[in-house]
């Protein structure tokens, strides 16, 4: 904390809050207005709270490396030599004259994706005289508007669920910590948010302006420069509740039956081709390599970087050896890991305490939703649902079977969390209305 921070953070977030105030008239209604400011505070809390705690619980980390050892260094040079600081904005991972003494302060100069986190920082840094707990504010802002679209998505389809789409949406515990702050997974689900918003617009609601393809292109953009399988994920997702859109238009049944083993093929084929489109020359993601890259990642964090720590937070799904073979034969478990996991009985730190906790419930809810909706569940299943179980179980499969760490499971498995615990509500509220229309005395 420096001087810097009790002066131009509370002044940052004056001007936050104003400028909010004005811009929520034109985005809520009598319905949502009420939850508009409580889930703006809410990420600005969680923006400063992980401060506090990687300074004060882990004694640095990965926020403080995007700020003080990335976004820091580049402001200054901005401001001192800007036309340097301009070339190493701009050309970062090369060495040159006036570049040197900028790049051995940042630590992630070298990394693309790590890089473009400190890119945003620098701009937010500019606003805020590169003032750390003022520009995780900024961060935070920008987290609120993707979970604020996102809610809308989910309630302009079904506005009598407001309130239990608002917390699912706005006020999951982890996602307002590990996803408000100058961290990766903030800018991740943020534009995820916003680029599922502007499908919706475009595709389901049919509206095709330039300012929204403008925006999913934007959105697009940033989710592969930082997290490509958020991406791939997402992409699948699209394809499918785009499809399944158009199949449930189709008012005969038995001609929906017939079509979905054609649709399900063409869904798989398309993504294919447009997946390994988007991935282009980068060989990790290439489907053929996904398999090795998984295998990769979670011996790192399980052995590797993510170990350091030494709090036992580690995990193991069996024998990962880099084929396609190991990695589905770990589907079922891989999924299990991301959304229930980890128990009460894995627990060896406070913070995997709340994780535990935090999985608990999503057990629960899981558990309620199945038992109380039963077999009728299938009645409920629109394309938005199919969207929503989609993107989770594929990103669920990614992020279970390539992290092997609880601790970073807990961050990286947060863009899900909003969509399934979305997908349980929408289930669930659809359901409460039909039986309070057959039985109004019930409510």
């Amino acid at each position: 904390m420096e001087l810097r921070d009790f002066i131009v953070t509370p002044l940052v977030i004056i001007v936050v809050y104003a400028i909010a105030y004005f811009i929520r008239p034109k985005v809520t209604d009598v319905n949502t207005r009420s939850y508009f400011f409580p889930a703006l505070t809410a990420r600005i809390f969680g923006a400063l709270a992980i401060g506090f705690i990687y300074q004060f619980y882990y004694s640095g980390g990965d926020t403080f490396t995007y700020h003080t050892h990335g976004s820091r260094p580049l402001w200054e040079a901005l401001i001192e030599t800007p036309v340097n600081g301009i070339r190493a904005f701009f050309y970062h991972g090369t060495y040159g004259a006036g570049l040197w003494d900028i790049a051995e302060k940042i630590w992630y100069w070298r990394d693309s994706s790590s890089f473009f986190i400190i890119q945003i920082a620098t701009i937010f840094d500019l606003i805020t005289f590169s003032t750390y707990s003022a520009t995780a504010v900024l961060f935070s802002v920008l987290a609120f508007a993707g979970g604020w679209m996102l809610y809308l998505v989910f309630y302009q389809s079904h506005p009598k669920a407001n309130r239990i789409l608002a917390f699912c949406c706005l006020f999951v515990p982890s996602v307002i910590f590990w996803g408000s702050g100058i961290l990766k997974d903030t800018v991740t689900l943020a534009f995820l948010g916003i680029g599922t918003y502007c499908i919706f617009k475009m595709m389901i609601g049919r509206k095709i302006r330039l300012p929204l393809i403008l925006l999913l292109i934007v959105s697009f953009y940033v989710i592969f420069s930082v997290k490509e399988y958020i991406l791939i994920s997402l992409i699948a997702g699209i394809i499918v509740w785009v499809a399944s859109n158009y199949l449930f238009k189709i008012r005969s049944v038995v001609a929906r039956l017939l079509l979905i083993p054609t649709v399900t093929i063409l869904c798989i084929a398309f993504s294919y081709l447009i997946i390994n489109e988007v991935i282009g020359e980068d060989s990790r993601y290439s489907l053929d390599r996904l398999a090795n890259t998984s295998m990769i990642t979670a011996r790192d964090i399980r052995f590797g970087w993510g170990a350091r720590s030494g709090d036992g937070s580690g995990y193991t799904l069996g024998a990962l050896d880099g084929t396609w073979q190991s990695m589905i034969a770990m589907a079922p478990a891989a999924i299990n890991v991301s959304l229930f996991r980890p128990y009460l009985w894995e627990v060896t730190n406070p913070l995997m305490m709340l994780s535990a906790i935090e999985a608990l419930m999503t057990l629960c809810f899981t558990l309620y939703v199945i038992v109380v909706v039963r077999t009728s569940i299938f009645k409920y299943v629109k394309a938005e649902i199919i969207f929503c179980l989609v993107f989770v179980l594929i990103f669920a499969f990614g992020v279970g079977v390539s992290t092997f760490n609880f601790g970073t499971l807990s961050r990286y498995k947060i863009p899900l969390l909003p969509f399934y615990w979305s997908m349980l509500a929408i289930i669930y509220s659809s359901w409460k209305e039909d039986k309070i229309l057959k039985n109004p005395e019930v409510n």
